[in-house]
């Protein structure tokens, strides 16, 4: 999938979280990663973690600061709300766990990722005009705003309009 959306294969220093999900995402206790699926076919991700990078310009406190990483669905289920709602988890997460803000870098290239962020709030503040097309992206969470959902530990499943097809976020 990263070398369709991206055009280059996996390389070890920007993809060292995908070898190890469970130092990255699942052994830290404010950190976690979602999947969504269709029966049995995985068709959505998404990886939130204290942010850990260090990026020219950028200075954020990792213990205020979550980060986005692998927010991934499957082409042919893009625009069911699957991101949507992975977002929608993770940012409740995120506030629970005490997170004020929230970070992401995505890719002007990639096709309605911009605007997707922009669309849930997301605001640019760093356009990095490079080769890969990169924007920095922030925002602030307020935890009265996030509802009081528990997602800790739990399962929820949703039937999204008219396609028949359950989905599952774990």
């Amino acid at each position: 999938m990263i070398k369709r959306e991206f055009g280059f294969d996996y390389i070890p220093e920007y993809h060292r979280d995908i070898v190890n999900l469970e130092e990255y995402y699942l052994e830290p206790e404010r950190n976690t990663f979602l999947l969504a699926c269709i029966g049995d076919r995985l068709v959505g991700t998404l990886g939130l973690r204290a942010y850990d990078r260090e990026f020219r310009g950028l200075n954020y406190d990792p213990e205020r600061t979550a980060s986005l990483w692998r927010v991934f669905v499957h082409e042919d289920c893009r625009k069911m709300g699957v991101a949507s709602y992975l977002v929608e988890i993770a940012e409740s997460f995120a506030a629970e766990k005490g997170y004020t803000r929230i970070y992401l870098h995505t890719h002007k290239h990639v096709e309605g990722a911009l605007e997707f962020w922009l669309s849930k709030g997301y605001s640019i503040v760093m356009d990095t005009d490079n080769e890969l097309g990169t924007v920095h992206m922030e925002k602030s969470l307020n935890r009265s705003s996030m509802g009081n959902q528990d997602f800790s530990g739990t399962c929820s499943a949703i039937k999204r309009g008219g396609t028949g097809h359950q989905m599952t976020f774990f």
